[in-house]
């Protein structure tokens, strides 16, 4: 089987925890072909991937949003659109639910040019009623530049020449989703999208907090996000989620519930079982297994060692991970300085997170938002508890969820709650042989339910009914 997966921002450009997943699954399916269909942000990172790809990657299609800004307008005028058009495109600019086959009409069987089009008479026509209705005191400067740099990456998305394969898997909504309803669209074959978290909640946790959004859009910017979510959630052919509040949270946004199921992450149990447990030298070891990056909220780990350092002189911090913003990079090496931990923190970079588990007592995750972090799996099948900000699937993992009594295998904290999280730690420090019982109780959590083996084979069985299914609706 050819299955092309759709990823955005992620493999194989990227380490961590999708990117992990990712390359886990396509070399555990060597029975299967894989087509790579990649958004990234520049085109500067063409080529340059973080991961050798596995002998059953057969092609790689690399899709980059900056090249959208240099599509040049023809100057061939485009056909006037009609009724319906402008409807579609209406709905598309107030982020409502635009006929996204009508869209597709256009730029992916007309190929009509999406910089020409936005420069065309009939998007103005829309656009200057939406302002009129909408932001009657916003300057439409404002309102065009914004509302562009809105649809062009969309209309992109939707003019993208589609690689063959039987089944096409978005590993993400958001553009992602989009062009795997262009897939649909274009190849007549099945669709599924699997989210590690939800992607548009994750967007509008950005939106509120950035700075580059005018506070007139963030409203029309969140509207988006949730409007592309909506886009694959209707049309795909299964939506999986990795546990069950996050597939709770789809349905709500738009998804059929006949067409949801969860699909648990899962790991190499065997890796990590035998890892032998750190030697008990005086000193506490916390490690936490992170990009370097604003969403893992470095910044709160550090404050929160910080405090906990005020308390306990036998702690060291080990930040195990490579930089995926460097400007945050700089400002959590600095926060280091300023708060004179450069001898208790420790930044390894990218190492061998089985190697050197053997140093640490426990983790910590402060993300701001989760799936259900390979990381905290990874370290409870090695036998070491975990702190969590109680994001994404992190309580159920450390606290178990229906049908798991193995008991409790680590602390909850609050996100971006520095306190909290201090709080945490030093409950974590108190006793080795707590950690022990509660390091046991997690390996036998993960041995149950988050094994690797049994992770692909349900997505073997999804792509099997997919194409099943597939080939009946051909026959009919």
């Amino acid at each position: 089987m050819r299955i092309c997966l759709i990823l955005e921002g992620s493999y194989p450009y990227t380490h961590g925890g999708v990117s992990s997943w990712t390359h886990q699954m396509i070399q555990a399916m060597p029975e299967h072909e894989f087509v790579l269909w990649v958004i990234g942000s520049y085109a500067a990172d063409k080529g340059k991937y973080f991961y050798e790809l596995p002998k059953n990657v057969v092609a790689v299609k690399e899709v980059f949003l900056d090249d959208a800004l240099f599509i040049k307008p023809e100057k061939k005028r485009h056909s006037v659109i009609d009724e319906e058009e402008k409807e579609a495109l209406a709905a598309l600019l107030d982020c409502e639910k635009p006929n996204w086959e009508v869209l597709l009409r256009l730029f992916q069987d007309e190929k009509i040019n999406p910089s020409s089009f936005l420069m065309s008479e009939e998007f103005l026509n829309v656009l200057q009623k939406l302002c009129d209705e909408k932001y009657p005191y916003v300057p439409f400067a404002n309102t065009f530049h914004t509302m562009r740099s809105m649809l062009l990456p969309v209309l992109y998305m939707l003019m993208q020449e589609v690689p063959e394969a039987e089944i096409y898997h978005a590993i993400c909504t958001g553009y992602a989703g989009l062009m795997a309803i262009t897939a649909g669209y274009k190849s007549r074959k099945p669709v599924l999208l699997t989210e590690h978290g939800i992607y548009s909640r994750e967007r509008e946790e950005e939106i509120i907090r950035a700075q580059w959004v005018q506070p007139a859009f963030k409203r029309q910017w969140i509207k988006f996000f949730y409007m592309l979510s909506d886009a694959i959630y209707t049309r795909a052919f299964k939506v999986t989620s990795l546990f069950g509040r996050a597939m709770r949270t789809q349905i709500e946004l738009g998804a059929d519930p006949s067409k949801c199921s969860v699909i648990p992450n899962g790991i190499r149990y065997d890796k990590f079982c035998d890892i032998p447990l750190k030697e008990d030298d005086g000193m506490v070891d916390v490690a936490a297994v992170i990009r370097i990056a604003q969403i893992k909220d470095v910044k709160s780990l550090i404050y929160a060692f910080h405090e906990l350092k005020s308390k306990r002189d036998n702690v060291r911090l080990h930040i195990l991970g490579g930089v995926d913003e460097d400007d945050y990079n700089e400002e959590c090496l600095n926060l280091v300085d300023m708060l004179s931990l450069n001898e208790d923190i420790i930044f390894t970079g990218q190492v061998d997170v089985i190697k050197y588990m053997e140093k640490i007592d426990f983790t910590i995750l402060t993300s701001i938002s989760e799936g259900q972090p390979l990381s905290v799996l990874e370290s409870l099948a090695a036998r070491r508890p975990c702190v969590c900000t109680d994001v994404g699937c992190c309580r159920e993992l450390l606290e178990g969820g229906d049908g798991d009594n193995f008991g409790i295998a680590g602390f909850l904290a609050p996100p971006m709650h520095r306190e909290g999280i201090a709080l945490a730690m030093e409950k974590m420090c108190k006793s080795r042989k707590e950690r022990e019982i509660m390091g046991q109780n997690g390996q036998r959590r993960v041995e149950a339910f988050f094994k690797h083996e049994k992770m692909v084979e349900l997505y073997n069985n999804l792509y099997k009914s997919a194409k099943i299914s597939s080939e009946k609706m051909a026959d009919k």
